[in-house]
């Protein structure tokens, strides 16, 4: 099974090789993984350049997927062995929501990372409503509200106002529709007969690939967008948009994406899941150690045209620790990119519980849930007894400190301060519906959508 290949590019991505001795028995050595254009795919990008897969004996193919659903169909058909994926999506196919299929992850890939982008028309429009600091420039972070006038211009014109999201289990979605709902702005439902998310929407959320936002912005067909970089930070440098919040600022150290693989894969290859963590674990490691002094060798990986394909300088904006809001406000902003500080490569429940809420805010879960529910659906996805076996490995080979890992962790985070989110509530994983219940716009308790009207 062992075998040396030569380096080499193919069409669909990367192929990695190793020759060096197994540290596992491993029950498959040949793995093909998928990742969407986007910075936070950055640890895949990383083990597989510096040889971390080939260190545990992996011959891993990387392979660039279309958009997200073509991703989780190939994780669930086998074409793909593992992904990085939205945070929502195991979790959603788990619970059956939209396809059925146990996905698990035993590795967290990010914190933050993503940023609201609205175009320059509509930027203009806020600016009035929008607080200055003394120096003149816009002060963060910016409230939705700046936008609800215009969004109330737009409707009394007859004019539907449009923006962008990834994908409807997607982060971007809960975090446009948590922005907007901390505004004072209705983002819309779900309901089982309506699968559109804009029942009682002011403001109408729509899918859009991450490479194509900028394109469909400066088309006019969205008004503004929110997604992962590079593709707010391209906005500013083609002159077409300007970024309003980056979800840091929305939800300091907030979760984002993770990966991905099947509950059957995992069962059936245990030591290939350890190795392919460990080899993620220590490319998170790489890419935060130092105060991020890996940062400009990442940004030159990331731009080459078979990970992301983005400029050097557009990619560098965000991920070496500064962002760009309107041209020339370029702000620090060191933790926008975290890919390993704060346990961030940690499973935790309580991030997986917070995607769960969403699901349920906005009526994708239908019915009401208990605690129990959310919390045995969270244990039921994301692995940190996986995680924890991956990193006890990488300490006892030396490639890892022991205080870095949540040894003594019971899967929940402390609960995340109120002055930390945009609309000033707290949030803790182990109460989620005292959550749900504390959110003013959103479903809670016993309501649920009929037709066009929220009930209960």
């Amino acid at each position: 099974m062992r075998k040396l290949l030569s380096w080499t590019i193919v069409a669909t991505g990367c192929l990695a090789t190793s020759a060096s001795a197994d540290l596992l028995d491993l029950e498959k050595d040949e793995l093909t993984f998928g990742f969407i254009k986007l910075t936070d795919m950055a640890p895949l990008a990383v083990a597989y350049e510096n040889g971390y897969f080939e260190d545990e004996g992996l011959f891993v193919t990387l392979e660039a997927q279309a958009n997200w659903k073509v991703l989780l169909d190939g994780v669930i058909d086998g074409q793909l062995d593992g992904a990085h994926m939205l945070a929502g999506q195991p979790l959603a196919a788990t619970i059956g929501y939209g396809t059925q299929a146990h996905i698990i992850t035993p590795f967290s890939m990010d914190l933050n990372g993503n940023a609201i982008t609205v175009s320059n028309e509509i930027w203009e429009q806020m600016k009035p409503n929008v607080p200055t600091m003394d120096d003149g420039r816009p002060q963060h972070p910016i409230s939705a509200s700046a936008l609800a006038p215009v969004v109330e211009d737009y409707k009394d014109q007859g004019i539907p106002f449009n923006m962008g999201m990834v994908f409807p289990v997607s982060t971007h979605n809960y975090e446009l529709r948590y922005w907007l709902a901390a505004g004072g702005l209705e983002p819309g439902y779900y309901s089982p007969d309506d699968i559109s998310g804009q029942i009682g929407a002011d403001v109408l959320l729509s899918v859009t690939p991450p490479p194509q936002m900028p394109a469909t912005m400066e088309a006019g067909t969205i008004f503004g967008y929110c997604v992962g970089e590079p593709w707010n930070q391209q906005a500013v440098f083609k002159g077409i948009g300007v970024p309003v919040i980056t979800d840091y600022q929305l939800w300091k150290n907030n979760p984002e994406k993770v990966f991905g693989i099947t509950k059957e894969f995992a069962e059936e290859n245990p030591n290939t899941t350890l190795a392919l963590t460990k080899a993620l674990i220590r490319a998170a490691i790489w890419l935060d150690e130092n105060e991020n002094a890996n940062r400009p060798e990442a940004v030159e990986i990331l731009s080459r045209s078979e990970y992301v394909g983005a400029d050097y300088d557009v990619i560098a904006n965000s991920m070496t620790g500064t962002f760009e809001f309107e041209k020339g406000d370029k702000r620090e902003i060191p933790d926008f990119n975290v890919f390993f500080r704060y346990n961030a490569t940690y499973p935790f429940y309580s991030d997986a519980i917070w995607y769960l809420t969403q699901m349920r805010r906005w009526g994708q879960i239908a019915e009401p849930k208990s605690d129990e529910w959310f919390i045995e659906t969270a244990q039921d996805v994301y692995r940190p007894d996986i995680y924890l076996q991956a990193a006890r490995l990488l300490v006892d080979e030396g490639m890892a400190d022991e205080a870095d890992f949540p040894w003594d962790s019971d899967g929940f985070k402390a609960p995340t301060p109120a002055e930390d989110i945009i609309d000033g509530i707290a949030y803790d994983g182990r109460t989620p519906n005292a959550y749900l219940d504390s959110l003013p716009i959103g479903l809670k308790g016993s309501q649920i959508v009929v037709g066009n009207e929220v009930q209960g």
